[in-house]
């Protein structure tokens, strides 16, 4: 069989499915072309597959399912988006799930099971032999987003006194290995570990060379209660491959390998860029548009509110803009460019936050900085608009206004985008989820007090 493939088109992103090709894939559907399913599916990877798949309709996803339904394997499932993973699992065959399940890592099928009702995960852990669904079960015992439900239970590990050529040797004959793994753990006779050894190193060695000369010195253990997000940071900082992971009584349990800690750190940065825009953490590009509405109206209505202190404040200076209308027209000015200047601070220092280069040594020199480059663009926005109150307006005093209140809105807007986030983390609350209603009210209210302000003052 001629085998189906389109050619990438020009803009299309080399990883991700052409348009063509999506197109292609739902006209077999349609058509219920099962063969000219499978030539377009066979010859891509099970992620491109994964990535199909959450591109297309409920309806062409339940044929695309239903047509190459004995095709799926671990690799595919594993890949699949959480928030049509399981929808997915449920329209394929029993035997089909149970021998893709059996393929898994036992930290992906961790990940399948832990967010799934009592049956359906009995269905999937029943499909595993008792060694591997212990491992799994022991795995789900530890407290959730924690390196105890990251790690995989499959490891190699060896004791400290071997020489390299006892390791090597150990290694051919063993039946069973893992698909992927960079290190030999080093344990102690209580299955302490002690070290370990990249296979590079061990690969490179003399035969009688003993295991613990040649260890790393990028050792060190997680322990399984320990945040995830906090693995994903000791991964980056360290530059770790891999790290093995311990228990209560420091003895080996698992290892985690770069691959998911990489994964944990991007969805980390997802979360906070999502909360940022006040928007659910769960929301996908799959979702319908009732349920994308139903995520995002809470933080629509609590902005309603937010804003009315705006409303209030604009309120308060009525007079003033009565009796000079053109205010009306320049306040909007003032309030967005310090609502951008301030989401700017803001974003910055949430990240800071999550990587851990912001914290309460580096607070003072953060903010300084901040502050100063506030005053700057603050200096600089100030000009141009004074120039723009003059020429356009003809009149230097309200070019005056526009300068000043420029100026202390910058100010607030950058250092409310420091402070804010920091305050809210000082108290244990999320700095992404509210910093941006706070310091988006900040900069409007404090924008437009300071220019009605000296509006008053100046003009009237």
């Amino acid at each position: 069989m001629t085998e189906i493939r389109p050619e990438p088109e020009a803009g299309d992103d080399d990883f991700v499915p052409s348009r063509t090709l999506v197109a292609e894939i739902a006209e077999a559907i349609d058509e219920e072309d099962g063969a000219r399913l499978h030539a377009l599916l066979d010859p891509l990877h099970g992620a491109d597959i994964a990535d199909l798949i959450e591109q297309l309709t409920p309806q062409r996803r339940q044929g695309l399912v239903r047509l190459y339904s004995g095709e799926f394997d671990a690799e595919i499932i594993s890949e699949i988006d959480e928030s049509i993973r399981e929808e997915v699992i449920e329209q394929l065959p029993a035997e089909v799930v149970a021998d893709a399940v059996r393929e898994m890592d036992s930290d992906d099928v961790v990940d399948l099971v832990e967010d799934m009702e009592a049956p359906e995960r009995e269905t999937i852990l029943s499909a595993l032999d008792e060694s591997d669904r212990a491992a799994v079960e022991q795995s789900l015992n530890w407290p959730e987003y924690s390196a105890g439900r990251l790690m995989q239970s499959e490891l190699v590990a060896a004791p400290e006194h071997w020489t390299v050529g006892e390791a090597i040797d150990y290694l051919r004959a063993e039946e069973w290995l893992p698909d992927q793994f960079y290190h030999v753990i080093l344990v102690d006779p209580r299955r302490h570990p002690v070290g370990y050894v990249t296979l590079g190193r061990l690969l490179s060695s003399q035969r009688m060379i003993h295991l613990r000369d040649i260890a790393e010195d990028s050792f060190r253990t997680i322990s399984a209660r320990q945040d995830e997000g906090d693995v994903a940071y000791a991964f980056n900082k360290y530059h770790l491959i891999s790290a093995p992971v311990v228990d209560d009584d420091d003895r080996l349990v698992g290892v985690i390998t770069i691959d998911d800690a990489m994964t944990v750190l991007d969805e980390e940065h997802e979360e906070d860029m999502l909360r940022l825009s006040g928007v659910n953490t769960d929301s996908r590009v799959s979702d319908s548009a009732l349920a994308t509405a139903r995520q995002r109206l809470p933080w629509l209505v609590a902005n309603l509110f937010t804003a009315s202190l705006s409303a209030m404040v604009i309120a308060q200076f009525e007079r003033t803009i009565a009796t000079l209308v053109v205010l009306a027209a320049l306040m909007p000015i003032v309030a967005s460019t310090g609502g951008i200047a301030g989401t700017q601070s803001l974003a910055v220092a949430v990240r800071a936050l999550a990587t851990r280069d912001l914290n309460r040594s580096t607070a003072p020199r953060v903010i300084r900085r901040e502050l100063i480059a506030g005053v700057l663009n603050g200096l600089g926005l100030a000009l141009i608009l004074g120039l723009v109150g003059m020429l356009v307006f003809g009149d230097p005093r309200l070019g005056a206004v526009l300068a000043m209140a420029m100026i202390v809105n910058q100010i607030v807007a950058a250092l409310g985008g420091v402070l804010v986030p920091l305050t809210l983390e000082r108290f244990g609350l999320d700095p992404a989820l509210a910093s941006g209603t706070f310091v988006t009210t900040l900069t409007d209210v404090m924008g437009f007090m300071a220019f009605l302000g000296f509006a008053t003052w100046l003009l009237i």
